[in-house]
């Protein structure tokens, strides 16, 4: 049987993305609550880069435990993971118990070690076309490739465990484990402040996230276009892919600011601040947004689609993610009722406090130590590395 100390390692190259998105919060706040268990000695693995030897991911985007390191960029150990199973993550770490692949770019099994996989959604699958046909092609190999050697695999909703189930995984491997939030006390200094470094003088209601074309911001622009309040739309989050937002803003003039990427605690502030934050989103794996604005007592406006109604609950105004005259009707609605507006934070704030970051350590570890006292019982898998 393995030991009371478990060695475990996790899969971090998103970190050193472009866009790191919503999976490399996940994986550090995750990583963050797992290291401060005494049961578990925490490694994460990152690409060592054309030209660097070991180079820190950026500040921001930091993995919150020591870092070993493949040799080469990500973009090259995604597609030999994919084509040639190598490089395996013994190069970087030696031995494991445990290897934790944070996304569906997933490492061989290892030898003597079992495999976690985390699926955030299944998308690649169920949403090809929002995606670069590189991205599909290794995303969807994972995930069946997860099916087909993960001991355990990870999904932060029920939804996207029905999903995965659909598609041929097995109850047995599949664990609910949802994602957390931090709680964030934000004062009226904290929330004026970056409003008037953003120059917001005005109440507005804000989207945020990666500019891609599953967020579907287009229903968003539209309808705000139509709301005639006296508010302005904040758009927060990096450049992604296939969105000519430029195009998509024009029409609004200067009722919508961007913001680009900002640091949590001022994206914190900027949820803090707005009336509303809407997110119309086409499907959802789980909904971080959503739960960090609710967290700060923020009214959520989502789809009623996929995970989000499942995350928010009856805290959120659910609509029918394309229907632009309803999101009109609703944002303009919402600015004009106040009553409304505390009654959502109010069970925004009670929703939200029962989605904590220690919940997900502790669900993570109790499925690290079930694998690696399962693999203990088992001989190494074919095609193992």
């Amino acid at each position: 049987m393995p030991g009371d100390r478990l060695r475990v390692a996790m899969t971090m190259l998103q970190c050193w993305h472009r866009v790191p998105g919503g999976t490399a919060v996940a994986a550090i706040r995750q990583a963050e609550a797992i290291a401060a268990d005494p049961t578990i000695d925490l490694v994460a693995v990152g690409p060592m880069g054309w030209r660097s030897h070991g180079r820190p991911a950026p500040h921001h985007w930091a993995p919150p435990m020591p870092v070993s390191y493949l040799p080469g960029p990500y973009q090259l150990i995604y597609d030999a993971w994919d084509r040639l199973r190598i490089p395996p993550i013994s190069w970087a770490i030696g031995d494991v118990d445990v290897v934790h692949a944070t996304t569906v770019t997933v490492p061989p099994h290892p030898r003597r070690g079992a495999l976690v996989v985390t699926i955030h959604d299944i998308f690649p699958i169920t949403r090809p076309e929002h995606l670069s046909p590189r991205g599909v092609r290794l995303l969807s190999h994972g995930i069946e490739r997860a099916r087909e050697t993960a001991d355990a695999v990870l999904v932060s909703s029920e939804y996207t465990a029905t999903q995965c189930r659909e598609i041929g995984f097995s109850d047995d491997q599949l664990h609910v484990v949802p994602l957390g939030v931090e709680p964030v006390v934000m004062s009226p200094t904290d929330i004026a402040a970056v409003r008037q470094r953003h120059g917001l003088d005005r109440r507005y209601v804000m989207w945020a996230g990666t500019v891609e074309p599953r967020k579907n911001l287009s229903t968003l622009l539209e309808a705000f276009a139509s709301v005639g309040r006296d508010a302005d739309l904040l758009l927060a989050g990096p450049t992604g892919w296939q969105v000519d937002l430029e195009a998509l803003m024009k029409p609004l003039g200067d009722r919508v600011r961007r913001v680009g990427f900002v640091e949590r605690r001022e994206l914190m502030a900027l949820y803090a601040g707005a009336e509303m934050v809407c997110l119309p989103s086409l499907e959802e794996g789980f909904g971080l947004t959503a739960l960090e604005s609710m967290s700060v007592g923020t009214p959520v406006l989502a789809s009623d689609n996929s995970a989000m109604a499942e995350v928010g609950g009856s805290a959120v105004v659910a609509l029918p993610a394309t229907d632009v005259g309803a999101w009109a009707a609703a944002i303009g609605d919402l600015l004009d009722d106040p009553d409304r507006r505390i009654a959502l934070s109010a069970a925004g704030l009670e929703r939200a406090s029962s989605f904590t970051w220690e919940r997900t350590g502790a669900l993570t570890i109790d499925v690290y130590h079930h694998v690696a006292e399962r693999n203990e019982q088992t001989s190494p898998r074919s095609g193992a590395e």
